[in-house]
């Protein structure tokens, strides 16, 4: 579906397009799950996944060989505070390294056989004009959010639309399976600042390494963390002035694409802890979000399991990862398209002629 109009018509018709799953669907899918030949729960987590595919798309027959990651890319005014232990002209330079396909992203993606778009919502840049990358610039980075809003309303809101129109070109393509990841040298700050005020826990207790800060750049993040809480403590109570205050663009494109993909009826696999911020905005703005959301991993950032926890998902993987740039989710698409298989796949105990448990003669 297209919706036409100014980008606040575009976000409130998003998030008013966004319905529960019907649990009768769930239920359909769960007794499906007990027809086939194997013990009933015995593919464990593979079974809850395929029976939220089905409630999703409305069918025991739903798509899903068509995966695409968006990754995108912003930078953070919080930088100048010595929050980061990489020069902030690492985004630049890693976005071209996405779109030339020498990233981890770019690696995983090829293995797993998943599509992959790289959006540049916030680079400071300069980026050139190049095949692969899309530019939806919607300004050079944010401000410093220790001194002041790190983003304007109409910026904030241009960057949630570059998110859900993302999500509609995607379910455009005939795309089934969604996931998203992102760049921005000093993003796990920002997400650490979202993370406190959405979950009410103390800055030390989300403020975590991120890309590998010493001791004295980790001080720097909890001080930068409690500086802008404070800054901006009579906004945090507002998802969207939440955003706008102690933001980031990609951050707002990840949350847009959470909103874009629950309104369209389609899975999305949140990646990390930055990620999964995003992920938490867009539950904030429209609860029914949670339904659509696989959480794909977990990351060792202490604030990512605050962030699962209101979500109100269990990570697929655990394997101690924290790069960013939807490499979580790339993977976990393979398990959920393998839980997805042998939903559709499977022969049931009567197709088959194999027995089933309630077959059974007891013995007496």
């Amino acid at each position: 579906m297209t919706i036409t109009g100014t980008p606040d018509v575009l976000f409130e018709e998003t998030i008013r397009r966004i319905q529960p799953v019907d649990p009768d669907l769930l239920e359909g899918a769960r007794a499906r799950q007990r027809l086939l030949t194997k013990p009933e729960g015995s593919l464990g987590r593979l079974e809850e996944v395929a029976n939220r595919f089905a409630g999703i798309f409305g069918t025991l027959a739903f798509p899903h060989s068509k995966p695409r990651i968006v990754v995108f890319a912003g930078d953070h005014g919080v930088c100048a505070e010595g929050v980061n232990p990489f020069p902030q002209e690492v985004t630049t330079q890693m976005v071209l390294n996405f779109v030339r396909g020498g990233a981890a992203i770019n690696c995983l993606a090829r293995t797993c056989g998943v599509e992959l778009k790289v959006v540049d919502v916030g680079v400071i840049g300069p980026l050139p004009k190049i095949t692969g990358l899309i530019d939806r610039n919607v300004a050079k980075g944010t401000r410093n959010f220790c001194h002041g809003p790190a983003m304007t309303h109409q910026e904030t809101l241009a960057a949630l639309c570059v998110g859900i129109e993302m999500a509609l070109e995607a379910v455009t393509d005939q795309c089934d399976l969604l996931g998203f990841g992102e760049m921005g040298i000093g993003n796990s700050t920002t997400a650490s600042a979202v993370t406190a005020a959405l979950t009410n826990r103390t800055v030390r207790e989300v403020v975590g390494k991120g890309t590998g800060a010493d001791p004295d750049c980790l001080m720097r993040k909890i001080s930068a963390v409690e500086r802008a809480l404070e800054l901006h403590r009579e906004n945090l109570d507002d998802p969207f002035k939440l955003l706008m205050s102690i933001g980031g663009l990609e951050i707002a494109a990840m949350c847009g694409f959470c909103l874009g993909a629950a309104a369209n009826r389609r899975p999305v696999l949140t990646d990390g802890f930055i990620a999964t911020a995003s992920a938490a905005l867009a539950v904030r703005l429209q609860p029914n979000v949670r339904d659509y959301l696989f959480a794909a991993h977990t990351s060792t950032e202490p604030g990512h399991a605050y962030l699962l926890e209101l979500i109100g998902q269990r990570p697929l993987l655990n394997l101690d990862m924290r790069l960013g740039e939807g490499t979580g989710a790339a993977l976990a698409m393979k398990v959920v398209q393998a839980g997805a298989a042998a939903l559709m796949e499977m022969a049931t105990f009567e197709s088959a002629g194999v027995s089933s448990e309630k077959d059974a003669t007891p013995n007496l």
